[in-house]
């Protein structure tokens, strides 16, 4: 599966800088944070497509306001209001993405922004945590045919199921589903990351991450699980406070997360059982057959006399059983490697 030019799981993990909230309104921000997310190593840049009016309504009724996370006390209409990216300025942002070298893509948040989004050619579809139960609006973004990624924060394993049925009955699998925490900062000890290897399995869906922790022990223990992609959301600078800043990671702090992460992958490697030539170069400091008490000519191998010892300059240890018994080709004085023509009638 390819998102713009980037081969999903061919062993790099797709890094996403989540812009969200953090512009504050001034689009000068926003340019500046993407030119950083590219700095601090991001594959891309991920925007949020809404409006307060497309996202909810304009009422002061008491359920529109927020209790039991950051925003507390909050009209959600007034939060959506300050942290919307206006869409005015995706063209100007996916410009100055493809300028940095950074793919751009979107969530979109109902119909009408698929719509637009559509029109700035996007290669991929982000469904937001909350909105996996919206299977209208996912029906509609499977059906651009462009790949699709679920972030499974608020889901129960049946929102999972109809989530991804209702992807493929639209035509599409081209799923990426991320094991993601709704809690804002989220605890560690909510990750659960090998939730995320089990839906691989049980979907037959790519996965990976969407991460809201502090730091970047959560993105790296998840490379290592095979995570095809992280997202996490970024910030010029922590100081410019906004709905999303105590959650997101500042350029330093990213590119550390991004450090760990391609470290991971390089830990991860591939299937192999060859020994690199540095590493054979050691195999000299193994175990061998070695004479560890004079031997005279004529003598018997014992294993009073000959042993399997560090270095490995002797007959490999496995011939220790086929040496035992026999007799010296000539005398042998402690600490010679044992070879082959040592041996009489060693037929090796």
């Amino acid at each position: 599966m390819r998102i713009g030019d980037f081969q999903l799981c061919q062993g790099r993990v797709f890094i996403i800088a989540e812009l969200s909230a953090n512009h504050n309104q001034d689009i000068q921000v926003a340019i500046d944070t993407i030119r950083a997310a590219k700095e601090a190593g991001a594959d891309a840049i991920k925007l949020q497509t809404y409006t307060p009016d497309t996202i909810t309504i304009d009422s002061d009724q008491e359920y529109f306001k927020i209790d039991g996370t950051i925003w507390n006390g909050r009209n959600l209409y007034d939060l959506y209001k300050e942290a919307h990216t206006p869409w005015e300025w995706h063209k100007q942002l996916f410009d100055v993405a493809e300028e940095e070298g950074l793919i751009c893509f979107s969530s979109p948040f109902d119909v009408t922004a698929v719509d637009f989004l559509e029109n700035l050619s996007v290669p991929a579809y982000k469904i937001a945590s909350f909105e996996i139960r919206d299977v209208g609006l996912i029906e509609y973004a499977a059906k651009q045919g462009k790949p699709i990624i679920i972030s499974t924060g608020i889901a129960e394993e049946e929102d999972i199921e109809l989530a991804v049925q209702t992807c493929r009955q639209a035509g599409n699998d081209q799923i990426v589903l991320l094991k993601c925490t709704s809690s804002y900062p989220a605890p560690i000890d909510l990750a659960n990351l090998k939730t995320m290897v089990d839906m691989r399995k049980k979907y037959n869906v790519l996965t990976g991450l969407s991460d809201h922790t502090n730091g970047e022990i959560v993105p790296t223990v998840a490379a290592s699980l095979g995570a095809c992609l992280i997202e996490k959301h970024f910030i010029l600078d922590r100081s410019i406070g906004g709905p999303d800043a105590s959650f997101s990671l500042d350029p330093a702090a990213f590119k550390k997360m991004v450090t760990h992460v391609r470290s991971a992958e390089l830990a991860l490697g591939k299937v192999t059982y060859d020994v690199p030539n540095k590493i054979k170069a050691s195999q000299k400091f193994g175990r061998s057959l070695f004479v560890v008490n004079d031997i005279a000519e004529g003598e018997l191998f014992t294993a009073a006399n000959i042993r399997s010892i560090r270095p490995g300059n002797g007959l490999h240890p496995k011939y220790l059983k086929d040496v035992l018994g026999r007799k010296a080709k000539s005398s042998l004085s402690r600490g010679t490697p044992l070879k082959k023509d040592d041996v009489l009638g060693l037929g090796l």
